[in-house]
């Protein structure tokens, strides 16, 4: 009975430090706490109801830069930081959606929406957020 408390009790230490892939220790964007609310049923949101389709979204407090909301298709959203992953702030480091790729005008990195991947080696992906979809209300949060 001892040995099969303690196996538990390992078992449950071993889960609580397992790594959620969501990594937000990137030194060029800050960690801000932030919820928002993107109603696809909105004209202004309304893209996003389409697999394929991303949406720059500057809502006060929402990433660090802004942020991106990808359909990634079969009800699969995927939000990520609008900050250039690879370079500090500055004027040109918001990325811009193009089809189903955000690139970095300061470098012209090219990222994938799907994966958060760039086409090039550098050091960081794009800053993934999570997504809880209800309906047609997607909420991005950090």
């Amino acid at each position: 009975m001892k040995k099969i408390i303690a196996l538990l009790l390992i078992g449950i230490a071993i889960s609580a430090c397992s790594d959620s892939k969501i990594n937000n220790r990137n030194p060029y964007i800050p960690n801000y706490s932030f919820s928002v609310e993107i109603n696809m049923n909105l004209p202004l949101y309304s893209d996003l109801q389409y697999t394929g389709n991303g949406k720059l979204i500057t809502l006060n407090g929402a990433g660090a830069n802004g942020i991106i909301v990808f359909n990634a298709g079969a009800g699969s959203f995927r939000a990520y930081d609008a900050s250039c992953p690879n370079q500090y702030a500055s004027s040109c480091s918001r990325l811009v959606v193009e089809g189903i790729n955000a690139v970095c005008p300061c470098d012209d990195v090219m990222y994938s929406l799907f994966t958060g991947l760039a086409d090039a080696d550098v050091e960081y992906p794009m800053k993934p957020y999570r997504v809880q979809v209800t309906g047609n209300i997607i909420r991005v949060y950090n």
